[in-house]
């Protein structure tokens, strides 16, 4: 294995994915490859720029029927169309949708199979991470599941433990529901109440099919949430549901909309709180999966505000040593900002201005809603993998 090198897998074509008036513009990851490459981040040792290639028909079939396949290229040519959940106001049909949508696949597929093969430790999708897409039908503003079709190919080139971890405000429900019945993929998912958030899924007792049970985890936090509960609630339950599953790979969706400014969800997160999640991420696949770490975008709609920094700072983080929080925006890269969405509030420095508390979660005392939810958590998942959920310790 390439020891220490990264696959940031990048093509201005990813940019094409575009709703048009619409949430999810490509805005943010124009924004964020822009950014980290004004900050050197791109030019590290060891970090390569890997253009990909659209998915082809038999990788998107893996986790897409055919027929969804085909309704996908047909809707664009009819104003009119409507079934598999396109032409909605979530998902809007769009040109070459179908292109569109194979290319962020593609690019998925490329960060895996380079950190798979040992061409790089670790690999990017700022793009990706299209993770509610379901096997025939377009969710979440999502039309193909980059996240599965990835994790599907890794699967037929012989991976027998993968484990994915979700840490958008939305509940993984899409690649949860591929590898449901699946015992040889773990899917974590950390979201905001399905109580209370899209796609109102992702309830504790979600544990996995028949044959699987244990390898769905869903912690379920209570809006309001910041960045002490969720960096609590992450650290007790995931570091030790994947040490038990002993994966030979993490692959993991890391949107930004868990941040405090993100206007579709209601987690109070920072900046700083989502740069020591990636940190942990890439520590834990350090430990366990001998570096190999795969990690794409996923939802965020602060395009200007949050995400291009967030990205940054995970882009920072798996090509090397992460940016000091303090680092001030470029000049260049504000003005070129301000062109792109006018009127946003563009800011200045990398940092929210809060370093996160570090908090254990601890048995037995008073819990607040979020303790509530790790606990519930805990002991629907725990005891599948012979653990203790009341055991403190990580």
């Amino acid at each position: 294995m390439a020891d220490g090198t990264t696959a940031v897998v990048w093509d201005e074509a990813l940019l094409s994915y575009d709703m048009g008036d619409h949430p999810l513009n490509p805005v943010r990851v124009e924004l964020t490859i822009a950014l980290a490459r004004e900050l050197g981040v791109l030019d590290r040792p060891g970090v390569s720029m890997v253009t990909p290639v659209p998915a082809d028909d038999a990788a998107l079939t893996r986790i897409h029927r055919p027929d969804y396949l085909e309704a996908v290229r047909l809707a664009p040519r009819d104003p009119f169309f409507r079934g598999w959940g396109l032409n909605t106001p979530d998902n809007p049909v769009f040109d070459h949708m179908h292109e569109a949508s194979a290319w962020i696949c593609g690019a998925s597929i490329a960060a895996a199979e380079a950190v798979w093969s040992g061409a790089a430790t670790r690999a990017v999708n700022v793009a990706g991470g299209l993770h509610h897409a379901m096997a025939a039908r377009a969710s979440g503003f999502c039309v193909y599941n980059d996240p599965a079709v990835a994790i599907a190919r890794l699967l037929d080139q012989g991976a027998e433990r993968i484990a994915y971890v979700d840490i958008d405000v939305h509940h993984g429900d899409g690649v949860q529901a591929a590898f449901y019945d699946d015992p040889r993929v773990l899917t974590i998912s950390l979201h905001e109440s399905p109580l209370t958030l899209f796609p109102g899924t992702g309830y504790p007792d979600e544990t996995g099919g028949p044959g699987a049970e244990g390898t769905a985890v869903n912690i379920a936090l209570p809006p309001a949430t910041s960045d002490a509960g969720w960096l609590r609630a992450f650290h007790a339950i995931v570091p030790s549901v994947v040490r038990a599953f002993q994966p030979q790979l993490l692959f993991t969706q890391c949107g930004a909309d868990s941040h405090r400014l993100d206007p579709l969800a209601d987690l109070r997160l920072s900046v700083d709180g989502q740069r020591a999640a990636y940190i942990a991420l890439r520590e834990l696949a350090d430990e366990l999966c001998d570096g190999k770490w795969v990690a794409t975008g996923g939802g965020g709609y602060a395009l200007v505000e949050v995400v291009p920094r967030a990205w940054t700072h995970l882009l920072a983080v798996a090509t090397g040593d992460p940016l000091d929080p303090l680092t001030p925006t470029p000049p260049t890269w504000r003005k070129l900002a301000a062109q792109r969405r006018p009127g946003s509030m563009v800011p200045e420095t990398l940092t929210d201005g809060t370093p996160p508390p570090v908090e254990r979660w601890q048995p037995g005392t008073a819990p607040d809603p979020v303790d509530r939810a790790i606990l519930a958590t805990r002991m629907e998942v725990f005891p599948l993998f012979g653990l203790d959920p009341h055991d403190g310790r990580d």
